[in-house]
């Protein structure tokens, strides 16, 4: 794999690592990332294979037409999502976990056993948009700015300060007025599009789409990237999501043993560090640690 090939896939694993991150943010324990990241790939693939007037006469595959499976997937995700929150958010903790692999799981056989999704076979041959990954890198590096831009920003607006209310106190936020369910729906929901954008991207970029891309496997490595990281803060889930999936590459040196040891990183890391690598208190801390400049007094004459 060449370098610029695992910075794509570094940054759409930073991207899955958001999708997870804003449910928890709001205390939600959703697990259905890979669902929506499959249903993103699944319009990419088949919008762009099977619908030929999308394709164009040119070499590449038109711009135009992967802006307008990025507008349907986010569409058809978070017309899902609304359509299955308000019940399925509900539920609390583990139950809600376990509902939401049940989505996961319900979306793959669906698509397993599909005539129009390839079956276990999958979409091979998905048309390229980008000359080479270069292209997928700035398309990556632009959809994650802008994901951490909106979460940044998130933090500082009425509905990130009432997902944080209610992931310390639900009962507590409640009681001051805050609506928690329109909150969870409203984090769910937002999880939901970028996972969709991420499969859109990731179809092009892998060339084929099967069932696998949205599995229980996916889920519990989406969920690892947060654990890492660190969920209290949106830069935690980009830096565990981009070290996560580097770092089988990195270890394939070490041959069969690469395994054992990522093993072993995901094991100790969030017994060393329970809240994650990174802590609103651990940057706040950076902040302070680091020489300010200072102003020089001017000297008149």
């Amino acid at each position: 794999m060449s370098d610029l090939s695992l910075l794509v896939q570094m940054g759409l694993g930073a991207l899955l690592a958001l999708s997870v991150y804003l449910p928890l943010r709001a205390g939600q324990l959703s697990l259905a990332t890979p669902g929506f990241y499959a249903i993103g790939g699944y319009v990419a693939a088949l919008l762009s294979t099977r619908w030929p007037a999308l394709a164009g006469n040119g070499a590449l595959y038109p711009l135009p037409s992967l802006l307008l499976e990025m507008v349907l997937a986010t569409g058809l995700a978070t017309g899902l999502a609304l359509l299955i929150g308000r019940p399925v958010l509900q539920l609390r903790g583990i139950y809600l976990a376990i509902a939401t692999i049940a989505l996961v799981e319900i979306l793959r056989v669906v698509n397993l056993n599909a005539g129009w999704s390839g079956g276990a076979v999958g979409i091979f041959a998905i048309p390229q948009p980008f000359n080479g990954p270069q292209g997928y890198l700035i398309c990556t590096a632009l959809l994650l700015a802008f994901c951490c831009w909106l979460c940044a920003r998130l933090e500082q607006m009425r509905l990130g300060r009432a997902m944080a209310a209610m992931r310390e106190d639900e009962l507590a936020a409640r009681c001051m007025g805050v609506p928690t369910a329109q909150v969870a729906l409203s984090a769910f929901v937002l999880s939901a599009a970028i996972a969709a954008l991420t499969g859109v991207v990731a179809a092009h970029f892998l060339n084929t789409w099967n069932a696998r891309q949205g599995s229980f496997d996916a889920s519990i490595t989406t969920l690892a990237f947060v654990v890492f990281g660190g969920s209290r803060t949106w830069l935690g889930p980009v830096l565990g999501g981009l070290f996560l999936t580097a770092l089988p590459e990195l270890l394939r040196p070490v041959g069969d043993l690469r395994l054992i040891v990522f093993g072993l990183v995901i094991l100790v890391g969030p017994i060393l560090a329970p809240q994650g690598l990174i802590t609103p208190e651990r940057l706040a801390a950076l902040v302070h640690a680091l020489p300010l400049p200072t102003a020089k007094k001017s000297t008149s004459a």
